[in-house]
């Protein structure tokens, strides 16, 4: 079942995410709505979370830095982020893999 959150384009996972800047600690929250909330523990100054943000799911989806894309989305909270063949799905975002 496709969720709204997510959506797979051939290897690639897409996820539509809200981001939380300025977060106690790095992690997945729930949802937001129908986007994954994702909170940040850096600021949202001169591009600090969204590098956060990268680093954060590199990690998680157990890929490298350039291979996380911000596609819309750079200047807000609301975020399309493209995950280039993902080696891994982290536990809790109720992601099926492909």
């Amino acid at each position: 079942m496709q969720k709204k959150h997510f959506q797979w384009q051939d290897k690639d996972l897409l996820l539509f995410c809200h981001l939380q800047p300025n977060a106690s600690k790095n992690e997945f929250s729930g949802l937001h709505g129908d986007r994954l909330k994702i909170r940040i523990k850096a600021p949202a100054i001169d591009g600090k979370a969204n590098a956060a943000l990268i680093d954060f799911l590199s990690n998680e989806f157990a890929v490298a830095k350039n291979q996380i894309k911000i596609e819309q989305g750079e200047l807000g909270r609301q975020k399309n982020i493209r995950v280039v063949t993902p080696k891994r799905i982290p536990d809790g975002i109720e992601i099926t893999p492909i």
